[in-house]
């Protein structure tokens, strides 16, 4: 694959457009083609990259002869499992953005049609490059926050009249748990390891579907980043009806606590606490009144495509592996039965 790596997008809206065509962009791949139906979305399309290939469905575009290297798959959850296997079938390497089914059982179907085919592909799990996942994940390497026993994270919105879209009123597959309840799981995963129960709750106070989420996610010891003897706790929260959203981030150890007040611009009341932060952190170390500012570890979401070109062209691991998000799919899953059943869950 000499020169800039070619990417054709499935879906052109505001995760193809606002968020995979900007990183891979900013990470020097150039799009050179585009599925969507929309007439505004494909001169949109036509604008932005000008020469690509614009396609009414993914068989055209597999009709259409090549002219990429990968596909990135940005079209609703409720589309992913059928798109996927489509793509595993013709042999074309993709990106299946989260989550890659609507369930565990369309999530490993997925990964055994791309094994059948032996066709390569890995998801979307962005927030791992998050500077805050980063700078956490080297803050807990040093040790200074002792053995973790709670991790909590917010991703708290104050939207009192929903937007609406297929996230808002798609009842198999819009709703929170699935937008933002992977994006939760997998970051929690990654620092703390393998989940043995959850319990969970959900309402729609607004929506159709749920726009209310609290997951609380028991590890198992010893596993992650943090490596803690004990088995951590994470309590994940996804709120879209919350005037004031709570702390984004709180770890707690035995030696100190990691907090962070707001992020990405989202709108707290803590975020007065970062008045005096100084330039190039990102966070506190705080013990009771006393805090400190945490360096900022770097990183950013384009960096998932700088892995994506070293992937394919076998100069790197896998982004992420597909498996992981099965194993995100089956913590989903199990929220939702405990949910429906008001009791703990065994993963």
């Amino acid at each position: 694959m000499a020169g800039a790596l070619r990417v054709a997008i499935v879906g052109y809206g505001g995760s193809g457009r606002g968020i995979h065509a900007r990183l891979a962009k900013e990470a020097g791949l150039v799009v050179t083609a585009v599925v969507t139906r929309d007439a505004g979305r494909r001169q949109q399309a036509a604008s932005d990259w000008p020469g690509t290939r614009l396609h009414d469905d993914v068989d055209a575009l597999l009709r259409s002869g090549g002219g990429y290297d990968v596909v990135v798959v940005t079209s609703p959850t409720g589309l992913h499992a059928e798109h996927a296997a489509r793509l595993a079938r013709a042999g074309v390497p993709f990106v299946l953005d989260k989550p890659i089914g609507v369930d565990a059982r369309e999530a490993r179907a997925v990964v055994a049609a791309a094994a059948a085919a032996d066709t390569p592909f890995t998801v979307f799990h962005n927030r791992r490059w998050d500077p805050e996942q980063r700078t956490l994940a080297a803050l807990l390497a040093t040790g200074e926050l002792g053995a973790v026993h709670t991790f909590e994270r917010r991703w708290e919105r104050w939207r009192p009249t929903p937007q609406q879209r297929w996230k808002e009123n798609d009842l198999a597959a819009g709703g929170l748990l699935l937008d933002l309840g992977p994006h939760l799981v997998d970051s929690a995963t990654q620092l703390f390891g393998p989940v043995t129960s959850v319990w969970a709750q959900t309402r729609n106070l607004t929506t159709p579907t749920e726009d209310d989420v609290l997951l609380v996610l028991e590890h198992q010891a010893g596993g992650g980043v943090a490596a803690s003897p004990d088995p951590v706790v994470s309590r994940l929260w996804a709120g879209s009806v919350v005037g004031a959203p709570g702390p984004r981030t709180r770890v707690l150890g035995r030696s100190g606590s990691y907090l962070v007040t707001s992020y990405e611009q989202d709108a707290s009341p803590f975020e007065v606490l970062d008045a005096d932060a100084p330039g190039g952190t990102l966070g506190w170390l705080a013990r009771g009144r006393e805090r400190t500012p945490v360096p900022q570890a770097p990183g950013g979401h384009a960096d998932f495509y700088r892995a994506l070109v070293d992937w394919l062209r076998g100069d790197g691991p896998v982004p992420v592996d597909p498996a992981d998000a099965v194993r995100t799919a089956e913590v989903l899953d199990a929220a939702r039965v405990a949910a429906r059943e008001r009791r703990t869950v065994a993963v």
